[in-house]
């Protein structure tokens, strides 16, 4: 039986600025799109981390959540997301105003925007960032997504909750929103 030989490290770096080459030559959205889902799931592999912070993936994800094209703020979060595990990852993102970034994405229609957001917030609280990222409008709008039909994002939700605020938090938080149905301006996603 034949067997796929693996990627030796000078190859799966050459592989990856090809793709990130192809990413900035091509005018093709399509194009675009379908080499950013590929850095996203080659993101996900900790064996191509080091290559991937080498060519600045970690930026091009990030410039990718301003984007009016719906597939490549999902996608770029979706890398990100994945990136946000590396401790270098997050310093790059934290230092690029990269909680405020994600944090819009959060309003996004797109229920895998949404959770990818979720978990790349999570991935970055550290002693530092935990006041901006638990800050009183993050945590309403937890509770929201905490109420949503969709089981995913209602449990997602309920683990930032619980993982990443104090109960007196909650408290106050679920407190001041008696009465109210959603978070100012965030709407849910869709599905």
């Amino acid at each position: 039986m034949w067997k796929k030989r693996p990627y030796d490290d000078s190859e799966r770096l050459e592989y990856l600025q090809t793709l990130v080459t192809e990413f900035q030559d091509t005018d093709s959205e399509e194009a675009k799109e379908q080499v950013l889902a590929n850095l996203a799931n080659f993101a996900y592999d900790p064996k191509n981390i080091e290559h991937l912070k080498e060519l600045q993936v970690t930026d091009l994800f990030l410039d990718m959540l301003t984007e009016e094209n719906e597939n490549f703020v999902e996608f770029g979060l979706g890398g990100l997301c994945n990136l946000s595990m590396d401790p270098e990852c997050q310093d790059i993102i934290l230092q690029s105003s990269g909680i405020s970034l994600v944090t819009n994405c959060l309003s996004s229609q797109r229920e895998e925007t949404v959770l990818s957001a979720i978990t790349t917030l999570m991935n970055l609280i550290s002693p530092s960032s935990r006041s901006e990222i638990t800050n009183a409008a993050m945590v309403q709008c937890m509770l929201r997504f905490s109420l949503s039909e969709s089981p995913r994002l209602r449990n997602l939700a309920a683990v930032f909750l619980q993982d990443c605020c104090t109960e007196e938090e909650v408290a106050q938080f679920k407190q001041q929103m008696q009465g109210q149905q959603t978070a100012v301006g965030i709407p849910l996603p869709k599905d």
